[in-house]
């Protein structure tokens, strides 16, 4: 199997090439949002939208923008986190809250994350003496942070609430739950592996020493809190009926929001409000598009 699945590696590599098979990939995910959106909204009230965005209440509102606040200082340990895994607990959290704080913003704004996110942190860390080489370290320890908080979320919740994923994935309950368990198998026998014992990768110059299992448990905690966080805002901002449950769109935020980064357009604009209406149809879409307005206005402004 692993044979094959290397067979398969190399003959993307030598015939497309993987930089190629992501700028396709994100065009056509870019290019099914705005067609989504272009059929959702075409009949949409400007009116009764800026009324729904009216109709929020200032608690609800004020509540929301505490989560994002909370999301936002989350990110800090990203690079907190990563610092102390690449052997430079030297620089101060206030030096690491500045870059993953910054790094995440421009990112999520701009786009492209992997590369405007590196950017912004070798204009900080490199004036701390740390090196280019350093500095790609920071980023994949804060990526791994990223993506097993991801996996833990949308596995957990997707267990729970199969059918949340299903306007999506457009798979029925059953594999959706069958995908969830096989993420949570993968994600808890890489906890298994890193604590069994110290794990390296790379090769020569680079290379990095993996979380043990205790602080892979950190990890996971940390890409918990953002998660949670965002999609709090989110749920804060949507109207009370008809009821959704906070798994339900857990499950839906986390999903917008992985099609978004794939998507690598700034902020994940249009892909991750195409990929909401398209999951959330029990709402009326004008509430619905108040609710991502007001949280596009919170989160990225």
């Amino acid at each position: 199997m692993l044979h094959w699945l290397r067979a398969v590696a190399r003959f993307f590599t030598n015939t497309i090439g993987w930089n190629r098979i992501g700028f396709l990939l994100s065009v056509a995910i870019i290019a099914v949002a705005v067609t989504v959106l272009v059929h959702m909204l075409r009949d949409i009230d400007i009116d009764q939208v800026f009324a729904a965005m009216r109709a929020v209440t200032p608690h609800r509102i004020a509540l929301a923008a505490m989560f994002v606040a909370g999301g936002y200082f989350t990110l800090t340990f990203y690079d907190w986190f990563a610092l102390r895994t690449i052997g430079h607990p030297e620089i101060p959290y206030s030096t690491a809250a500045l870059s993953g704080f910054t790094s995440y913003a421009v990112g999520h704004n701009i786009g492209a994350t992997v590369f405007t996110g590196g950017a912004v942190r070798y204009r900080i860390y490199s004036a701390s003496g740390l090196t280019a080489v350093d500095i790609a370290k920071i980023c994949f320890v804060a990526g791994l942070t990223f993506w097993l908080g991801n996996a833990t979320v949308l596995g957990l919740s997707v267990v729970l609430d199969p059918h949340a994923a299903t306007p999506i994935t457009q798979l029925p309950g059953w594999i959706n739950r069958l995908i969830a368990a096989g993420i949570l198998g993968v994600l808890f026998s890489y906890i298994g592996w890193v604590w069994s014992a110290q794990r390296v990768i790379g090769k020569s110059d680079w290379t990095v020493s993996l979380p043990n299992g205790p602080s892979t448990l950190l990890q996971i905690v940390i890409g918990l809190f953002d998660l949670g966080c965002c999609a709090m805002a989110m749920y804060m901002l949507l109207p009370s009926d008809p009821h959704i449950g906070f798994v339900t769109i857990l499950v839906v935020f986390v999903s917008a929001t992985l099609l978004g980064f794939a998507s690598h357009a700034p902020g994940g604009l249009g892909v991750f409000d195409a990929a909401m209406l398209v999951a959330l149809w029990q709402f009326n879409k004008e509430d619905l598009v108040a609710g991502l307005l007001l949280f596009r206005v919170l989160y990225y402004l």
